[in-house]
């Protein structure tokens, strides 16, 4: 017996692991994290092979994605990444679409692919209008787009609005069009909107479609017919005002109403909110906050006023408020000038801080207003600097330099006067005369400042 455990002893040895061979084994996982599969038949590392050399991911990158696909059976990987190559796209285009997802890779070259990419080509998407449009939902190009598009024309969408609606909300493609669209159409239709009025707010505003009718769609416009009395002033509203569709009207629109006469605001006034609904669907806290802010800088709950103080306030965010004011302490203004001409004309505070800054540097610098000066005109703000403002001087600066402005007028009243008195009283005057001032009011001739000051 023992000659035979002798014996069998040297076969065991021979084939017992080492302690090495015990490392590498329990190590084998760790050594694929850092170095990446090894094993060239291994789907995974075919996978991440691919995404590496084709996609060009980082290793790390494309042994996350690889988890999430798997290309062996795939005739020809590069096929896809071919025909979006062919069609304009970037390979950084190509790249963020496959991070996004990365499945994408595997979609049906043939029968969906090429054939949604001609679709969306056809409505005038190529290179990095596609790109764009194809970032914000890749799954697009795997839905039926032929029939989608089909749905919407039938309805009365032209191609222009079927392209609007495409880049804002792609991913209307991946809904059933006949089960989920057709009964929201068929229901604005029955409120009283016109085919055409209903594809202009839709193109305009298609995340609408994606709400559900009976629990967001329908209990609105109940709620609104409820608040304004009448189908026709709900059907103003959304005119106006479309994304009020979108909203859970007894989360915020019902709050807000309640906060408003909690306040002592009429009822007459609540209603004019809905002039500018947005400023009634923000979120409870910071409506009630707006509200209680607008009373401190003394505005009465019964004037017209305090509504527009809302809407103009409602519109921007703390941040956003503060750094609005802050554009215009920039170039001098007090706090106190500021919401003196804030309570004078509270819409001066709605236009975006990127505007104020660039009418303060015209006012300032170009036109050489003193802040005092702006801060009692601070309306100016509402009106357009490129196609108001600028021709307007650049009227002015023609015929001052001709010697022809004799009339004793002030620069607020040229810049406020309606469009068709003052072509009549600066441009049609003159434009025998001096031909230029037609171009100056086109944009054509650039402003370099009053050579003459105007009274203010």
């Amino acid at each position: 017996m023992l000659r035979l455990i002798c014996s069998r002893l040297p076969q065991k040895l021979k084939h017992r692991p080492s302690k090495t061979s015990h490392a590498n084994f329990f190590s084998t996982s760790y050594l694929k994290s850092i170095s990446g599969p090894s094993n060239s038949k291994d789907p995974q590392s075919l996978t991440v092979s691919f995404l590496q050399d084709s996609c060009g991911f980082s290793l790390e990158s494309a042994i996350s994605y690889s988890k999430k696909l798997n290309i062996e059976n795939v005739k020809n990987p590069n096929s896809v990444l071919d025909l979006l190559k062919n069609h304009g796209l970037t390979q950084t285009h190509i790249s963020n679409l496959i991070r996004i997802r990365p499945v994408f890779l595997l979609a049906d070259l043939e029968n969906t692919l090429m054939p949604n990419i001609k679709v969306f080509e056809s409505l005038g998407f190529s290179g990095s209008s596609l790109a764009k449009m194809l970032s914000k939902h890749p799954a697009v190009l795997e839905s039926d787009a032929h029939a989608a598009v089909e749905f919407f024309r039938a309805h009365g969408f032209s191609d222009k609005q079927i392209t609007t609606l495409t880049m804002n909300c792609p991913s209307l493609y991946t809904y059933n069009a006949q089960k989920i669209f057709k009964p929201k159409l068929e229901f604005f239709k029955s409120l009283g909107f016109s085919d055409l009025e209903i594809t202009k707010i839709l193109s305009a505003e298609p995340f609408v479609l994606t709400r559900s009718l009976e629990k967001t769609i329908i209990p609105c416009v109940q709620e609104l017919r409820r608040i304004l009395g009448t189908d026709e002033n709900v059907l103003k509203v959304i005119k106006v005002y479309c994304p009020v569709l979108r909203t859970n009207v007894v989360h915020t629109l019902q709050p807000n109403i309640a906060t408003l006469i909690s306040h002592g605001v009429p009822r007459s006034f609540v209603l004019n909110f809905f002039c500018r609904p947005s400023s009634l669907l923000i979120c409870g806290n910071r409506f009630s906050e707006i509200v209680v802010e607008v009373i401190k800088l003394g505005f009465d709950p019964n004037s017209r006023k305090f509504v527009l103080a809302i809407m103009s306030m409602a519109q921007n965010t703390k941040t956003l408020w503060e750094q609005k004011v802050e554009a215009l302490r920039s170039f001098g203004l007090s706090e106190v000038e500021i919401y003196s001409a804030f309570k004078r004309r509270p819409l001066c505070m709605s236009c975006s801080e990127k505007k104020i800054k660039k009418m303060m540097d015209f006012l300032v610098n170009k036109l050489k207003m003193k802040p005092s000066m702006i801060s009692n005109c601070l309306y100016l703000l509402q009106h357009s600097l490129e196609k108001r403002i600028i021709p307007r001087c650049s009227v002015m600066q023609v015929l001052m330099l001709k010697g022809l402005i004799k009339e004793d007028i002030g620069f607020f009243g040229m810049v406020t006067m309606a469009e068709k008195e003052f072509m009549v009283r600066f441009v049609s005057k003159y434009q025998n005369e001096v031909p230029d001032v037609v171009r100056a009011h086109q944009g054509k001739i650039e402003f370099q400042g009053l050579p003459i000051a105007m009274e203010m």
